[in-house]
């Protein structure tokens, strides 16, 4: 976990600073970019390694009702399961070591995410993205419905951009 936690550190100081102020930052690494131990137990949270077995990048989904966030998020948690004959699995905790970035490997995370929720049977995918990421998923298709302000401590909020796509059957 401690390993997890350093590269969420080091994607979240080197890819999103110019979207979010220091203090934004400071205060999201301690709610909302933290470690869901609910998708590590659910099975539904993929680890990237990089060739020296150091981790490049994390990230998966949720067949639960929680949009985003971790174990230390200021909202509440939804555990509830989710439907996926009615509702949208949730890709969630998408981080990429800033060693790593633009080669491909969030791309690849995703993929891994969405083929996987579809296996379980969801037809639909939602996030809530950080301003940093809502390029690349709307280049992979996901479209944006809302912006919404995150509580995230210390007095902060950050815009999180909630994103919708229909699976390709």
């Amino acid at each position: 976990m401690d390993k997890i936690r350093a590269l969420i550190d080091a994607s979240v100081r080197g890819l999103q600073a110019e979207d979010y102020s220091p203090r934004q930052i400071e205060a999201s690494l301690k709610t909302v970019f933290t470690i869901d131990s609910q998708l590590i137990a659910d099975g539904t949270y993929y680890v990237a390694l990089a060739e020296d077995g150091e981790i490049a990048g994390c990230g998966g989904w949720s067949k639960r009702k929680t949009l985003y966030g971790g174990d230390a998020q200021m909202e509440r948690i939804e555990p509830e399961l989710l439907n996926p004959a009615t509702d949208a699995a949730k890709v969630r905790a998408i981080f990429v070591h800033p060693k790593f970035a633009r080669k491909g490997l969030g791309s690849l995370i995703l993929r891994i995410a969405e083929e996987a929720a579809v296996d379980a049977g969801f037809r639909r995918f939602e996030m809530g993205s950080t301003l940093t990421g809502v390029t690349l998923y709307a280049l992979k298709g996901y479209r944006e419905v809302d912006r919404v302000q995150v509580p995230v401590g210390a007095g902060e909020e950050i815009e999180v951009v909630r994103m919708v796509k229909e699976a390709a059957l």
